[in-house]
């Protein structure tokens, strides 16, 4: 039983050295997104952690393997829409991102519920889902697209 808990714990210390990159891209004011400052103040509290390259990292992204789980998430919500290089993005893929990021707060599949925890001031209000969802409408008929009715579905 003691050669089990040492293993453990070596293990534990070990894996603190495999660490992620967790240096933010350089912002250029230029491409980054700019609307209105309640859709602004929105998004920097809710979403641009994961979706931006303005991530504010918090003392347990030094702690493995929580570490590796913020890393991923935040490497996959950047390239499912990264708000930090919004002018970049090929119009027919802000699209289709624009469409999922509405559902997605119908949905309420985002923020997602397990940075929800700790991030207790992400909590989308009825208010901040319907400034998101407006937004998000502006910008698809600004791209061409049409509203598609997202309804509320079980998930």
């Amino acid at each position: 039983m003691k050669i089990v808990v040492y293993f453990v714990i070596v293990v534990a210390i070990a894996i603190q050295f495999i660490r992620p990159d967790f240096n933010n891209p350089a912002v250029d004011e230029k491409v980054t997104l700019n609307a209105d400052p309640h859709v602004m103040s929105t998004l920097k509290t809710s979403c641009y952690d994961c979706h931006s390259s303005e991530t504010k990292y918090p003392w347990y992204q030094n702690v493995a393997p929580v570490s590796w789980i913020m890393s991923d998430h935040i490497v996959r919500g950047r390239k499912a829409l990264d708000f930090s290089n919004w002018a970049n993005i090929d119009p027919k893929v802000k699209l289709e991102r624009l469409e999922r990021a509405k559902q997605m707060i119908t949905n309420e599949m985002m923020p997602k519920h397990e940075y929800l925890w700790i991030h207790k001031n992400a909590v989308l209000n009825k208010d901040d889902k319907q400034t998101l969802e407006q937004f998000f409408d502006e910008q698809i008929k600004e791209l061409g697209g049409t509203l598609n009715n997202v309804e509320k579905v079980k998930i």
